[in-house]
C-alpha cells in the first residue's frame, strides 16, 4: 500500500495534469484496468484508454482544479475537495470531491467524483 505522502503526491499530480492540460499524465496515474465514475451515477470509464480519452474531453473545455484543503487518507484511499474552474457557456465552479483507491503499486484502481450541477455556481468572467 502507498504511503500518505505517495497518494498525496498521485494527487498533486492530478491537479497538475489539469494545469497543463495534460491528458496522458492524468492517465498515467492509473492502473491500466481502473475505473473512473466522475459524477457518480454516470457511465463508469473502464481502462486506461476511456480514461485518457474522458480526461481529454474534460480538459478542452478548459478545465483546471484548486484544491480546497489537505488531502485526506486512509488504508488504500484517497479523499480530496476541490474546486474545478471550467467554461461551460460561460465560467463556472464547481465544487467536487473525489476519492482514488490506489493498489500496492501506488496506482489507482478506482476514482469516484462527488458533485452534482447543484455544486455548480455561474462566475464572474
Amino acid at each position: 500500500m502507498p504511503s500518505h505522502e505517495e497518494m498525496v503526491r498521485a494527487v498533486e499530480r492530478y491537479v497538475e495534469a489539469f494545469a497543463n492540460s495534460d491528458a496522458a499524465m492524468a492517465a498515467e496515474l492509473y492502473a491500466a484496468d481502473a475505473t473512473v465514475e466522475d459524477p457518480i451515477g454516470t457511465p463508469i470509464h473502464r481502462g486506461r484508454d476511456a480514461i485518457h480519452a474522458f480526461y481529454a474531453m474534460s480538459m478542452q473545455a478548459g478545465a483546471k482544479l484548486r484544491l480546497d484543503g489537505p488531502v485526506r487518507t486512509g488504508g488504500d484511499y484517497a479523499a480530496f475537495a476541490f474546486t474545478v474552474i471550467v467554461d461551460f457557456g460561460g465560467p463556472k465552479e464547481i465544487e467536487v470531491i473525489d476519492t482514488f483507491k490506489f493498489d500496492i503499486e501506488g496506482k489507482v484502481t478506482e476514482m469516484r467524483a462527488y458533485w452534482s450541477p447543484a455544486n455548480m455556481r455561474t462566475v464572474a468572467g
